[in-house]
């Protein structure tokens, strides 16, 4: 069978298709369980279940949370990754929660595109008005972020690309993001009913324990000392995992009796859904 938990939405955040779209994709290429898991976002859940029944799919709630973890023996505070699945869409606490994150996102993106005009005068850019932000505001289905703005930059001829956008502009004007602590995304995801899995573990380019340790063993010795008691699976495959990283992440689940997920990670650019050879045994898991 072919497995991805791993998938984002235009309608839900920052991917590229609208969930219909995603859906018809997915059935096209034989995906046999499928997970939606935008950005801080759970709206389009009740959409993707009936998809997924009308497209004869197994389906698991989703959802990836953006958590501020702080590490103490280093004093350091960084941005990680966790997916939960298999929470009740309708929990009154993860909606209201998920409903301030949302706020926070569209306060963040005011707050950069300010930061951005003190950059554009710098270099004698024409500064962005309250229309380039209507503008913005318009290209976006669902949750407001950084993607859509570098989608902007890219549009207006400011940057080649999106990358350019981050490396230039994005990463210098940023805002924090809503400061979600482990525990408290842990609390929320379990008392909706379902289990939270840290996303991406080794990816090199994203939000995930590289920015703490390189090394394997010290990212699981990290996770050891301060995540157990919170989380209860690790997402082994993913296209930025070479075949050591889910190997490591696959033995150090198993010694901890934890939850193994993969998924694409797929936004759609490129289309990368159903692309991991992830195991039949993965969605056993959540049939038990």
């Amino acid at each position: 069978m072919k497995i991805d938990l791993h998938i984002h939405t235009r309608t839900g955040s920052d991917g590229n298709l609208p969930i219909e779209e995603v859906f018809q994709e997915a059935k096209n290429r034989n995906i046999d369980l499928i997970s939606i898991t935008d950005h801080d976002s759970i709206d389009c859940q009740e959409r993707a279940i009936v998809l997924a029944r009308k497209h004869g799919m197994s389906y698991i709630t989703g959802v990836e949370l953006n958590v501020t973890f702080h590490y103490p023996t280093e004093d350091k505070t960084v941005s990680l990754d966790f997916l939960g699945y298999g929470y009740d869409i309708g929990n009154q606490e993860l909606k209201s929660k998920i409903q301030l994150m949302k706020e926070h996102r569209e306060r963040r993106a005011r707050q950069i595109l300010e930061n951005l005009n003190v950059e554009f005068d710098k270099e004698g850019i024409e500064r962005f008005t309250e229309e380039d932000l209507r503008k913005i505001e318009d290209s976006v289905d669902g949750v407001f972020g950084r993607p859509h703005i570098a989608n902007y930059l890219e549009e207006k001829g400011i940057v080649k690309d999106k990358q350019e956008a981050f490396d230039k502009y994005l990463v210098k004007c940023d805002v924090p993001k809503y400061p979600l602590s482990l525990a408290e995304a842990s609390k929320l995801i379990r008392n909706a009913g379902g289990v939270l899995v840290h996303a991406h573990p080794n990816d090199p380019h994203g939000t995930s324990l590289v920015s703490i340790k390189r090394d394997l063993d010290e990212q699981t010795k990290v996770m050891e000392k301060y995540m157990l008691q919170y989380i209860d699976g690790v997402e082994c495959w993913h296209p930025r995992h070479d075949e050591k990283t889910t190997a490591h992440y696959i033995e150090f689940a198993r010694k901890h009796n934890m939850l193994m997920t993969g998924g694409s990670d797929c936004h759609q650019k490129p289309l990368l859904m159903g692309t991991l050879d992830i195991p039949d045994w993965v969605a056993e898991q959540f049939r038990r």
